[in-house]
């Protein structure tokens, strides 16, 4: 089973979006580059948002990157990720960003398998804000095989 088929049967929808401001996601080469996707969960790790909230946070950006790839490439089928950076709003004394943001890496090795193309680079950082106050925000990197 191809990546956008399990995708399509975990649920996740592919509708068309209208550009904005940015790209959500440019290719370059054999690239697809994604802009930062925010959450739509809001609030401040290790204050307001428990690390399960986060995981769900981190997870719902890692549907909107899929979304962003799919109306630029047309299909998830064929893409390998390299490359996860999720940036989470923390409180001064939170250090468990690298268990919220794995909310996003299993979706990814869920749909694009953990020992294939699926398994990528990461990094888990935390900031003292995020843009409208989202508890996280994830970017990401795949390649067009």
């Amino acid at each position: 089973m191809g990546a956008q088929q399990k995708a399509e049967e975990l649920g996740i929808e592919f509708t068309p979006s209208e550009p904005g401001y940015l790209n959500l996601c440019i290719r370059s080469g054999n690239q697809l580059i994604t802009s930062g996707h925010t959450s739509t969960a809001k609030g401040i790790l290790g204050t307001n948002v428990s690390v399960d909230e986060g995981y769900e946070a981190a997870k719902d950006c890692a549907i909107k990157i899929l979304q962003s790839v799919h109306n630029t490439h047309g299909t998830l089928d064929g893409l390998k990720v390299i490359k996860v950076l999720g940036c989470v709003y923390s409180a001064g004394d939170f250090t468990d960003q690298h268990l919220v943001i794995n909310g996003c890496s299993d979706l990814l090795h869920e749909i694009f398998g953990k020992d294939g193309d699926g398994y990528h680079a990461r990094s888990a950082l935390g900031f003292a804000a995020l843009p409208t106050g989202a508890a996280v925000e994830v970017e990401a990197i795949f390649e067009i095989q």
